[in-house]
């Protein structure tokens, strides 16, 4: 059916078809680590802001590394550096077991293992990234990325509810454990590409290398409206309305359930992905590509204006059983904001590999990697704090609210963002 996930990158791929595999497997541990190591920190200290600073960590060797990971695979053979980045993330993880197993219970010691973390998916996520269009023709970008998002929907769905469960039902090291076991799926693919040296220039010029590099990258993007304001959106979303640092107080003082609540919150965001995924079909022949994204994100701060709503709605009331009307009506509002999401990543990718030369693809992932992932980090310290300031409620409310009217302020004063036509993709 027309509507249906478009299968084909997965037929002619047998490259791509591997690594989606293997990615999709290991997603399911990161995202179990995510969960696990938020709740540990609030067990700690009982505080949403300092699971919040837990996202300033993760931002500073991303804002730090991104741009230069990205450099590093523009200049280098990408899987060599994917491969070496992951291989650095293993050990992390492996450190991430052996703290809990021994029960350090230091905060400081996780904010550094998260931000060791980080700095290894600053420069491991371009370079997996940047290989897609290399394995893929330009015409199926649309549907890989689609894949792409829809299997990290998936993890983003297993990997909380697995990680929430582990850690009622077990403890930290347990959770931990699973996702070094998960790991290995993501080396045995990246093992299993072929070399990907740098593509020549064709006018015979030598390629910048390091922090020479980087600024080329930058100058390029400066002159580039349409890619830039896909990462202008983005970090509008991710820093004013993404909720999940208010999961672990809501799961104890909102709607109760503690742990098990909050696996079940990020369980519910990243259903409403894959839904949107499995319902992609038609969505890969859209041409104008940046309406999409702005009506994406318009319902993604809508809906979580309805999540706070609903907080608004239960009170703090540290319930010793779970309130499961609230919790129902929270995880519809946030499937839709985790629908709309996915719909707005799968057209920002899109634009930002179409609209960019082979050659800057590494450095411009680079960023994105910085938005992508930094922006949430940051949002975490910016809910988190307003949630200390107002409580959790208002926070999402205030958040989602100012989300949708700074998009629109944006796209009033780059009119021509709403422009772009997918058939002549102007950067």
């Amino acid at each position: 059916m027309a509507l249906l996930l478009d299968l084909t990158p997965l037929r002619v791929s047998p490259s791509f078809r591997r690594l989606w595999w293997g990615l999709g497997i290991s997603n399911i541990g990161t995202q179990l680590t995510a969960v696990a190591v938020g709740l540990q920190v609030y067990a700690i200290t009982r505080s949403t802001l300092a699971v919040g600073v837990l996202g300033i960590f993760a931002l500073v060797p991303l804002v730090l590394l991104g741009l230069y990971g990205g450099a590093l695979v523009d200049a280098y053979d990408r899987r060599r550096i994917a491969l070496l980045a992951s291989g650095a993330l293993f050990v992390i993880s492996v450190a991430l077991v052996v703290q809990a197993w021994l029960h350090v219970n230091s905060v400081g010691l996780l904010y550094a293992l998260v931000a060791l973390q980080s700095a290894g998916f600053a420069v491991n996520n371009p370079a997996r990234t940047a290989i897609i269009p290399r394995l893929i023709e330009p015409r199926l970008l649309p549907a890989a990325n689609v894949l792409q998002t829809t299997g990290w929907s998936v993890s983003l769905t297993l990997g909380p509810l697995l990680g929430a469960a582990l850690v009622a039902a077990a403890d930290f090291a347990a959770a931990y454990a699973v996702d070094v076991v998960l790991f290995t799926a993501a080396l045995w693919a990246l093992w299993r590409l072929p070399a990907l040296p740098p593509i020549p220039s064709g006018d015979g010029t030598e390629r910048k290398r390091g922090f020479a590099s980087v600024l080329e990258g930058l100058r390029y993007l400066a002159t580039r409206p349409n890619v830039r304001m896909t990462f202008v959106v983005d970090l509008i979303a991710m820093i004013f309305a993404m909720p999940r640092v208010l999961f672990p107080a809501v799961g104890v003082v909102f709607i109760g359930g503690g742990a098990t609540t909050t696996g079940w919150l990020s369980a519910a965001f990243a259903a409403g992905s894959f839904v949107a995924g499995v319902f992609s079909g038609g969505l890969v022949r859209i041409h104008h590509q940046a309406r999409v994204i702005v009506g994406a994100i318009t319902f993604f701060g809508l809906a979580v204006t309805g999540f706070g709503l609903v907080l608004l709605w239960v009170g703090a009331t540290s319930p010793s059983q779970v309130a499961l009307g609230a919790l129902i009506a929270a995880a519809a509002f946030l499937m839709v904001a985790g629908g709309s999401d996915a719909v707005s990543a799968v057209f920002r990718q899109t634009i930002l590999q179409t609209a960019t030369p082979d050659d800057m693809r590494g450095r411009l992932q680079g960023v994105f990697i910085v938005v992508v992932a930094g922006g949430p980090r940051l949002g975490d310290l910016v809910l988190g704090t307003e949630a200390d300031w107002w409580g959790e409620a208002t926070a999402a409310i205030v958040g989602g609210l100012s989300c949708v009217a700074l998009l629109w302020l944006a796209c009033l004063l780059v009119p021509r963002f709403l422009r772009y036509d997918a058939r002549n993709p102007t950067p």
